[in-house]
């Protein structure tokens, strides 16, 4: 095994962190493959085989910080299946890592606010793999406005049935394939705890999330089922060119204290640390702040 070369790993990270334009996508939620500057979403270094045998689910698994996590997941060892919209090119890349990491994917493809959707992924997620032992809930979507009067309703309800309602249906689905010591790991935002002055509905539904994380952890407790959270700061996906000005993208994450954005496989050892129950065995209901320093208080 090839020495991990952290100068290196660290150097590339600022790097591709400060070298971000003013690019912008065409298309909501946006496919990682057209960026310009495109996010680091996996390291040279393998896995320990910390989640050996198990299955996870994770949605928003395409791209982004899904395609972090579910690589990382492969490396240690298992199977995935990843849940998106519509961009299976995005799909069909991250896939192939998995396998060549030497697990399984699957690729579901649907709307995650659809209830009936869930309910299918989950059972084409049992009928190959088996069973379900890990669930992160991820997928999300965000549609900037100056003023709370330029919210719809239909915007409304569309930012609250993907990031929060999609959630309850996946838990729901989930839930009956779960066992003791399973985990489920939902995916917050820095926002959740400072607002966020173009993204109203959007920081509601996080801090809607943390109060389901917190009161799930409790309900779920006595079954053995852990849940928590990852809440991250200004995270480099396609999500940020797809819904910003220029002005705003090429600013990205230069308010934090490492003057960067960061990169989705910054955030993927959080999930996989979360999801490992040797290592989180007594922590449930709990936040993982990733964020290059934005000071919360959580």
């Amino acid at each position: 095994m090839a020495k991990f070369d952290e100068a290196q790993y660290f150097d590339e990270l600022e790097r591709v962190g400060k070298e971000i334009s003013g690019e912008q996508l065409p298309t909501r939620p946006g496919v990682e493959e057209e960026m310009q500057t495109e996010p680091v979403y996996d390291a040279d270094f393998e896995g320990a085989g910390r989640l050996s045998d198990k299955v996870a689910v994770v949605t928003g698994g395409d791209s982004g910080i899904g395609r972090a996590v579910a690589i990382a997941y492969a490396k240690e060892g298992a199977k995935v299946a990843i849940v998106f919209l519509k961009e299976c090119e995005d799909a069909e890349i991250t896939a192939e890592e998995i396998r060549a990491a030497g697990s399984e994917a699957l690729i579901l493809t649907g709307d995650v606010g659809d209830k009936a959707f869930c309910e299918e992924a989950v059972e084409k997620t049992v009928d190959a793999f088996g069973k379900i032992d890990i669930l992160v809930n991820n997928a999300g979507e965000q549609h900037p406005q100056e003023s709370i009067l330029d919210i719809d309703e239909a915007q409304l309800v569309r930012t609250f049935r993907t990031n929060l309602f999609s959630m309850f249906f996946m838990v729901q689905a989930a839930l009956p394939h779960m066992q003791a010591y399973a985990s489920i790991i939902n995916t917050a935002s820095v926002t959740a705890y400072e607002g966020n002055i173009l993204l109203l509905d959007y920081s509601a539904t996080k801090g809607a999330i943390t109060a389901f994380t917190r009161s799930l952890a409790q309900q779920l407790a006595e079954q053995k089922i852990r849940v928590n959270q990852v809440a991250p700061g200004p995270i480099w996906t396609p999500l940020i060119p797809s819904t910003f000005e220029a002005d705003h993208v090429k600013n990205f994450g230069k308010n934090t204290l490492m003057e960067r954005a960061g990169q989705p496989v910054e955030l993927a050892e959080a999930y996989v640390f979360l999801a490992w129950a040797k290592g989180s065995s007594f922590i449930t209901g709990q936040t993982i702040h990733i964020n290059g320093g934005q000071f919360v208080c959580s």
